[in-house]
Order: structure tokens, then sequence, then C-alpha cells
């Protein structure tokens, strides 16, 4: 069974690269795209409504609007069986910490190689949790 992703992210060509990518891998569907923190909140439920929950979300942290975290806690307090992986080109120690406090699994840098972050999607989405090296 493929993990079912939904893609959050304020930059549509670095979404639909993702995408892209994504759709190359058997295991692994993207769902579902949002260009900021509010239309991924909507998204998850909207799907929810349609029992059709995804497994995970792939957050970016600085988006306008709602930012990552604030979608995160959003999502995982109606849907705690969803996961989140945030993605995101801030390596600070504290934008890692408020996507932990918010409820997210893990935390990627955009600049990882594809290879590694289809691994830690995998991860992720087995209940493991996964933070980039820097």
């Amino acid at each position: 069974m493929a993990i079912t992703i939904v893609l959050a992210d304020d930059n549509r060509a670095y979404r639909e690269h993702l995408r892209n990518r994504l759709d190359l891998e058997p295991d692994m569907t993207v769902v579902a795209q949002a260009e900021d923190g509010q239309a991924a909140v909507q998204t998850v439920q909207d799907l929810a409504r349609q029992s059709q929950a995804p497994d995970l979300v792939i957050m970016d942290v600085t988006m306008v609007p709602m930012n990552g975290m604030e979608a995160t806690r959003q999502i995982l307090s109606s849907h705690p069986t969803v996961k989140v992986l945030a993605l995101s080109i801030h390596d600070n120690k504290q934008f890692v910490e408020a996507m932990v406090q918010a409820g997210a699994s893990g935390y990627v840098l955009k600049d990882d190689t594809f290879p590694d972050l289809t691994r830690v999607i995998r991860t992720v989405a087995a209940g493991q949790s996964y933070f980039s090296p820097g």
C-alpha cells in the first residue's frame, strides 16, 4: 500500500518538482498540494471527511498567512494519526524546536539529496522520527 502524501509549500515550482520526483516512487502517492498552512489544514480536513486522510504531510516551515508550525498543530489536533515531516531551508535550531513542539515527526533540509528524502519519508511514515544531521 502506498504512502499517501500532501505537499504543503508556498513555492509552486518546488512543490511540482517534489511531486514529480515522488510520483516515480512505487510506494508513494501525492494526493494533494497546498500553497500555505491554511490550505494544508483545509486539505487534510477535506481528505479526512472522505475517509482518505493522508499518511504524511510534508510541511514547509515558513509560509504565510499560516506558517508550518501552526498548521502542524491544527492538523495533528484533529488528525493525530497523520505524520508531519518538516521540509525547510532553515537549519536554525529554533525552527526545528518549534516544529517538534508542534508535533512534527521529523525535520529535513531542502538541500538534502532526493534519495535521502525518500528514505526519510518511509521512516517517518513508519512511525519513527528523523532529523537532518545539519
